[in-house]
């Protein structure tokens, strides 16, 4: 009798399920613009089909820039990834953007961010770049002095330090003329960078020998976060989850130990304390209990990731766009050469640097802080993505007033997008013009919306460290712009006419003989890692 039940109610079962499978694909968020959808598969298939029209280890936001276009280029477009991940909202509307990073009364400190556990082994379960709510608010006020900028320019002599190590580096490809990738040169100079400015310690990321143990136990983890399964359920990749899980415990253990360590020398030290970002943080700190040791290390390690990472990828871009430009590369190396002297000698600089123009350097130098704003337009090296619970009733506004509720799904601000909207930037969206940026009231794109430029992000989640990434790579490119030419080589090389010489295209920029695509590394970065030769520049003395 109970085997006849069973039997009957499965057509039953069947249509329910059916129903329910039909509504989630094809009602749920039929509202949102979107490519046509499988009943099984969603959206899958066609990601796919779009995946291979182009190199497979492009960054996705390519993929889905195609995708958009086949569209019409919606202010928001659905792609439903179930059962993979969950369903997805891209938003390429800066308006749309601003409605969901800014605090509202359903989220005052803005919508949540979406889940990061992929991330736990590199960041940590309290990172503030994943926590909410009062934990979030209680870490950006415990940090928040280590990154003001007044304190930041206290740090000048050590950024300056590290990046003459930088320079020898650079000396020595320029006298091989060997061709080399410039990432991971930028990488282990900012690794160093932030291991000073964070905590304090020399990571030795930039020795030819004998690299720092932290640093190559961070390599190996980030390593394992390459390929377009990095966000992958551990069930789905358990031999390299088993493997982030060893390396991310190794780091922490180390870090626990730094941290214990500085603790110490802060209470021993009632003078000239230590200025680094976590000697700060222990201000208001009576003991280090575990639950403060596990948070200041989870806030540590949030720190090296997001303090290397994204500062190596906009200088990388940055020395491609000015070797590209040769009226920005002019313009740069006059400006520096008006606020430093004309000395390429990076010693020279380093004392001019430390003897008073330090703090005045973000104002004396506009069309460089220009470059810097235009190369993040161009290639911001990170996004957000944040997400509204079922039940949230989180309602967005298009342009053209139409509402569309959002509840359920990864609500993603494609900055690639937003940063390159003819709307906003006009004909010349697609090209690196810094002059953009230097104020002209004539040009129209010195009107550009405020939400319309967030490399950084906007709101109350914004980038904690953004003010440290300005100041770092503005001393950079201050010491090595009057030294060296980059050229590149393989893809992103300049084409020649047949006398040798590159050849300007109608925006005024070198021709390439090919264009460098970004991959997703975590983060967008050049997939190539930015090869090129150095050569010292004929004003060098």
């Amino acid at each position: 009798m109970l085997v006849l039940l069973v039997l009957a109610a499965l057509p039953l079962i069947g249509i329910y399920l059916y129903n329910k499978a039909y509504h989630k694909r094809f009602v749920q968020f039929a509202s949102i613009p979107q490519l046509p959808s499988s009943l099984v598969w969603g959206h899958l298939q066609i990601f796919d089909a779009y995946i291979k029209r182009g190199p497979r280890d492009r960054h996705p936001d390519l993929v889905f820039a195609e995708m958009l276009e086949t569209l019409g280029k919606p202010p928001l477009m659905f792609v439903d990834l179930r059962p993979v991940n969950r369903p997805m909202v891209l938003v390429t509307s800066h308006e749309i953007a601003e409605q969901i990073s800014k605090p509202s009364a359903l989220f005052p400190t803005s919508v949540p961010k979406a889940n990061l556990d992929y991330l736990n082994h590199v960041i940590g379960t309290t990172s503030i770049l994943s926590a909410e709510g009062d934990h979030w608010k209680h870490l950006r006020k415990r940090f928040n002095p280590g990154f003001a900028p007044q304190h930041l320019l206290t740090h000048l002599p050590a950024i300056l330090d590290k990046t003459l190590l930088f320079v020898d580096h650079l000396d020595k490809l320029a006298r091989t003329n060997a061709e080399a990738p410039m990432l991971p040169l930028l990488v282990n100079l900012t690794f160093d960078i932030i291991g000073v400015v964070a905590m304090g310690v020399d990571l030795e990321a930039q020795r030819t020998e004998g690299q720092g143990e932290l640093i190559k136990l961070f390599s190996q983890l980030l390593s394992c976060y390459l390929d377009d399964k990095a966000d992958y359920p551990w069930w789905v990749i358990p031999n390299v989850e088993l493997r982030r899980y060893r390396l991310g415990k190794r780091i922490d253990n180390i870090i626990r130990d730094i941290v214990r360590q500085k603790y110490q020398e802060y209470q021993r030290t009632t003078d000239d304390k230590s200025r680094s970002v976590l000697s700060l943080s222990f201000q208001d700190t009576n003991s280090l209990s575990p639950e403060v040791l596990h948070t200041t290390s989870d806030q540590l390690k949030s720190f090296l990731l997001a303090g290397h990472d994204t500062t190596s990828t906009t200088l990388s871009w940055v020395f491609y766009e000015l070797m590209r430009t040769p009226r920005a590369l002019k313009a740069v190396r006059d400006e520096v050469r008006k606020a430093l002297g004309p000395d390429p000698d990076v010693n020279v600089i380093r004392s001019r640097l430390l003897i008073g123009l330090g703090a005045d350097l973000l104002n004396k130098m506009p069309y460089m802080n220009a470059v810097i704003k235009e190369t993040l337009r161009m290639h911001p090296p990170a996004a957000t993505a944040r997400t509204s619970p079922f039940g949230s009733s989180l309602t967005v506004r298009t342009p053209d007033g139409r509402s569309h509720c959002l509840d359920g799904t990864i609500i993603y601000n494609c900055e690639s997008m937003i940063h390159r909207d003819p709307a906003i930037y006009g004909d010349t969206a697609d090209h690196f013009r810094p002059e953009r940026w230097l104020g002209d009231s004539h040009s129209a794109s010195s009107k550009v919306p405020a939400s319309a430029w967030r490399p950084f992000e906007r709101g109350p989640r914004n980038c904690i460290g953004q003010e440290f990434a300005n100041i770092e790579i503005r001393v950079i490119i201050s010491l090595v712009v009057l030294r060296y030419d980059f050229i590149k080589v393989g893809m992103g090389e300049l084409d020649k006419d047949d006398n040798g010489q590159p050849i300007l295209d109608d925006a005024e920029q070198f021709r390439v003989k090919s264009h460098i695509y970004p991959t997703r590394q975590i983060t967008i970065k050049p997939v190539d890692g930015m090869r090129m030769r150095v050569k010292f520049a004929a004003s060098k003395v």
